[in-house]
């Protein structure tokens, strides 16, 4: 449970980098795309929305790609507003974690096929925990590309190393975690 825990935390921080970032663009900078071979926030949440739903849909007990996904059409731009775009958002990140809050243990070592290739539960896991942090990274990138000065940084800001390792070795170890402080 341990392994299950740590997950949904990662999960949950990535979740929140995407939506901070989001937060921070107008409207019209969500549908920004720099070329036609380019992906805007759009697409990226569409895509993120369309891959989850296929692999946490039935998580255990279906192939991964799900007959009715259209992976190319998650590229093509449909939305209009933010409130479609936060809607797809929030259907990906609530079917990833329903699936991850039906696990136990002993479903962990159980094998589970993406395109017909088996994969333990937890190489499945960890095979979108490389996935979605690659997407989100790409979100904060354009993020910050369109905010540009006004970016207000979501780790340590530049020329902070110093201090903020200063306040943090300054304080006694504490067990908790990485992601349970960025989650408060």
């Amino acid at each position: 449970m341990d392994y299950l825990n740590s997950v949904k935390k990662q999960f949950a921080y990535y979740k929140l980098l995407g939506e901070q970032t989001m937060d921070q663009l107008p409207d019209e900078a969500l549908f920004w795309q720099d070329n036609s071979e380019s992906n805007s926030i759009a697409l990226i949440v569409k895509h993120l929305w369309g891959n989850m739903l296929s692999r946490w849909t039935d998580f255990l007990t279906t192939d991964g790609e799900k007959e009715w996904r259209n992976r190319d059409e998650e590229f093509e731009p449909d939305s209009q507003t933010r409130e479609e775009l936060m809607a797809r958002w929030n259907a990906g990140w609530a079917c990833l974690f329903n699936a991850l809050n039906s696990l136990s243990s002993e479903d962990l070592q159980k094998e589970i096929f993406i395109r017909n290739m088996g994969h333990t539960v937890i190489e499945a896991i960890n095979r979108q925990l490389a996935h979605y942090p690659y997407h989100v990274g790409q979100i904060v990138f354009i993020g910050k590309m369109i905010c540009g000065e006004t970016w207000k940084s979501l780790s340590i800001p530049r020329g902070n190393s110093k201090g903020y390792n200063a306040e943090k070795f300054a304080q006694p170890k504490r067990t908790e975690h990485f992601t349970d402080e960025r989650l408060r």
